[in-house]
C-alpha cells in the first residue's frame, strides 16, 4: 500500500530500541481515510479465506479491525488485557507486550470465539509476534480455526514473520519496515 508507506515515511517516527511511533494517524490519533483503506485493502487480500469472525486485542488493532468487520460485514470481537469482573467462561494468555515490556494475561469469552470459528486476526503491528502467538493460544483453546492474521505494519527485523511462517499461519502485512538503523526507516 503506496498511501500507508509514504505516510509512514512522511509522519512515523523512530526511536532507539527498534521503536516506531505512528500514533499520529494510526494508534493514538487515527486518519479515517487512511484506516478506511487499510480495511479494504485487508478485505482484498482475504476476500478467499472463509472467514466468519474477525478478532483483535485491545487496543490498537480495535479500529481497523472494526473497519475491517464493515468492509466484510463480519463480527468483530476484541482480545481484552484486563479480566472483567462480568466475563463468564474466559479463555486466557499471557502475552508480552513489546512496546510497554510488561506481561498481560490477556481473555476472551468462550461465547465469543468457538469451534465454529473461521479467524481473521487484525493487528497495527507484527514485530516478535507475542500477540499472535497469544491469539493461537486462544484459538486453540476454542477449537478455532485461524484463516489468516493481517498487520497494517510489520516489523521484519522481528521474529514475529518467521514464527508465522515457521507455524504455517497465512499472513500479510500491508508495510513491511526492513531497518530502523539509526533511526532511519527504511522500508520493503
Amino acid at each position: 500500500m503506496e498511501k500507508l508507506k509514504s505516510r509512514i515515511l512522511q509522519d512515523g517516527k523512530c526511536f532507539p530500541g527498534g521503536i516506531l511511533k505512528v500514533d499520529s494517524f494510526i494508534n493514538h490519533q487515527m486518519d479515517p481515510n487512511l484506516m478506511m483503506e487499510v480495511a479494504k485493502e485487508f478485505g482484498r487480500l482475504f476476500a478467499d479465506a472463509p472467514i466468519n469472525k474477525v478478532v483483535t486485542i485491545e487496543a490498537s488493532g480495535i479500529a481497523p479491525a472494526i473497519l475491517v468487520g464493515y468492509i466484510m460485514q463480519l463480527p468483530v470481537v476484541f482480545i481484552k488485557k484486563k479480566e472483567p469482573k462480568t466475563m463468564e467462561n474466559m479463555l486466557t494468555a499471557a502475552v508480552h507486550s513489546f512496546t510497554k515490556d510488561r506481561t498481560y494475561t490477556v481473555c476472551i469469552s468462550a461465547d465469543y470465539l468457538t469451534s465454529n470459528d473461521h479467524v481473521l486476526f487484525i493487528d497495527d503491528f507484527l514485530a516478535n509476534g507475542n500477540a499472535s502467538t497469544g491469539v493461537i493460544e486462544l484459538c486453540r483453546k476454542a477449537g478455532a480455526q485461524i484463516e489468516g492474521m493481517g498487520f497494517i505494519i510489520e516489523k521484519a527485523f522481528q521474529q514475529g514473520g518467521e514464527t508465522l511462517r515457521q507455524l504455517g499461519i497465512r499472513y500479510e502485512a500491508l508495510a513491511t519496515v526492513e531497518s530502523l538503523d539509526n533511526c532511519e526507516i527504511k522500508l520493503r
